[in-house]
């Protein structure tokens, strides 16, 4: 048996940093479509880097459908999310650390999937990250790694409703 939803538990404080992640991602998307941006340009991979009329060829064809999508996605993953105007606006420590389950339908996880996966990217271009790998003193990498702890709750969630486990 599986189920349709899967739930998942989070805190305020990073229910918080991930809406300002995706409001921000959702204007970096909605404002940088021409390609002037590197991060956003490793949302939409050029499958021809030896041959540059294929690459524009490709680019033209695909580019706006797949940030479209991508844009489409972060809204409805930033629409399961509190409303916070503020970062940590108003919470106490005891607020921070309190948690809630989020529900999530299977047909909504493909967007979150998408969209955690595209932070992660948008990060790692800002970062510099080319690999998994950094020492673990560098705090810069902070947030690339609860991104990456977050998809994996995400994909084992999801894996225990196919399962009906």
């Amino acid at each position: 048996m599986t189920s349709d939803r899967i739930t998942v538990t989070i805190s305020a404080i990073e229910e918080h940093h991930l809406a300002m992640l995706l409001d921000d991602f959702i204007e970096l998307i909605g404002e940088s479509r021409n390609g002037e941006d590197p991060a956003v340009d490793r949302l939409t991979p050029n499958p021809y880097p030896d041959d540059p009329d294929a690459a524009a060829d490709f680019a033209g064809s695909t580019r706006k459908d797949l940030l479209d999508r991508r844009l489409a996605d972060a809204r409805r993953m930033r629409a399961a999310l509190e409303d916070v105007s503020a970062p940590n606006a108003g919470l106490t420590d005891a607020d921070a650390v309190r948690t809630r389950d989020l529900s999530i339908t299977l047909g909504d996880l493909e967007s979150w999937l998408r969209t955690v996966t595209a932070l992660r990217l948008v990060i790692a271009d800002r970062l510099g990250i080319t690999t998994d790998e950094h020492a673990m003193s560098d705090s810069r990498h902070d947030v690339y790694d609860w991104l990456g702890y977050r998809l994996e709750l995400l994909i084992q969630a999801a894996d225990e409703a196919e399962s009906g486990a």
